[in-house]
């Protein structure tokens, strides 16, 4: 059995999807905990990444939100005392905008370049008669050699460009039933569509029967050329909440108000307990379309990012961290 004291990087998933790609990740697994602390409820996965030894959890079957994420990160920090970073790694709703073309199976990586942190909570505010409702829930930074890690890797992708999807192939090569619903979907299946053009309610169908592919209802890009990242990997703005986004109007008032590029309902429960940088695999665009279709393979893009993100980080300069739970008790 594995010593929980051996452990440093602490990974985070919301859904079985998520610890999936995470698993599939991992250079080698290890064998379960010796022990774990009493009334510890998670599921866990240990292993190998680089040179590091990581503990994977996922939240509780059917449980999504803040409140759950928080509790599932108190307890692997109490059961791994020696957890130093901390990783949200999974899928999200992307806000695209003139600004960010953002797609299907890019990745976000929360960042933000004013001093406050990358996550925004943006249900947590003061609403002020006669003023619209002021947001005040920005999040803690992540610790800065996960920042100065992201820098890093910023700038091998810019000069060398990135192989997420070939690390992807690779998994499906030796895993080959992950492939068919990991896999990149066809290209055609990534359709942003106008604000106004709601999916009908209660409908089941999928949105190309439901809502059709009208080139008037859809918002057309040119497709990526060679030249292009594909997927692409966007810095910035990730809003939490509680309740999920799925509406195009208020997605892009805080896109254009905020420069939010992502949404998700976990990092906000996080931030203050867990510091931990934020990865999102886009699945789908925040508005009634929901598309699971493309879950699996932006699970594995934001995977594969979090491990390139890993490899860059040298194991001594870890070991020469606070643990988080010292950090946070501080």
């Amino acid at each position: 059995m594995s010593n929980p004291h051996d452990y440093t990087i602490g990974w985070i998933c919301a859904i079985a999807t998520e610890y999936v790609a995470a698993q599939a990740f991992l250079n080698k697994k290890h064998e379960g905990p010796e022990s774990m602390s009493t009334n510890d409820n998670n599921d866990y996965t240990l292993g190998k990444i680089g040179k590091h030894n990581v503990v994977i959890a996922v939240l509780p079957h059917g449980e999504y939100g803040l409140s759950s994420a928080a509790s599932v990160a108190r307890d692997m920090l109490r059961s791994f005392p020696n957890i130093r970073i901390g990783l949200m790694v999974g899928i999200g709703g992307g806000a695209p905008s003139p600004k960010h073309d953002i797609r299907l199976g890019d990745v976000v990586v929360s960042a933000s370049g004013n001093g406050k942190g990358g996550i925004f909570q943006y249900d947590f505010g003061k609403a002020i008669q006669d003023q619209e409702f002021q947001e005040t829930g920005f999040l803690n930074q992540p610790p800065s050699i996960l920042r100065a890690a992201v820098n890093g890797l910023m700038a091998q992708y810019e000069g060398e460009g990135h192989q997420l999807e070939e690390s992807i192939n690779g998994i499906f090569e030796k895993r080959p039933r992950l492939r068919k619903k990991y896999k990149r979907p066809e290209p055609s299946t990534d359709r942003l569509y106008r604000p106004g053009v709601l999916h009908p309610l209660n409908d089941e169908s999928s949105c190309v029967t439901a809502c059709g592919n009208d080139p008037s209802t859809l918002i057309v890009r040119a497709e990526r050329t060679e030249d292009e990242d594909n997927p692409s990997i966007h810095y910035g703005l990730i809003a939490s909440a509680n309740r999920l986004m799925k509406d195009a109007l208020i997605r892009d008032a805080l896109a254009t108000k905020k420069d939010v590029l992502c949404f998700e309902m976990e990092a906000a429960g996080l931030m203050n307990h867990f510091p931990c940088l934020v990865i999102r695999g886009i699945c789908d665009y925040s508005d009634s379309h929901k598309n699971k279709e493309w879950q699996g393979f932006a699970a594995m893009t934001a995977a594969a990012y979090a491990k390139d993100l890993l490899c860059r980080i040298t194991p001594y300069t870890i070991e020469a961290m606070k643990k988080i739970s010292e950090e946070v008790s501080g």
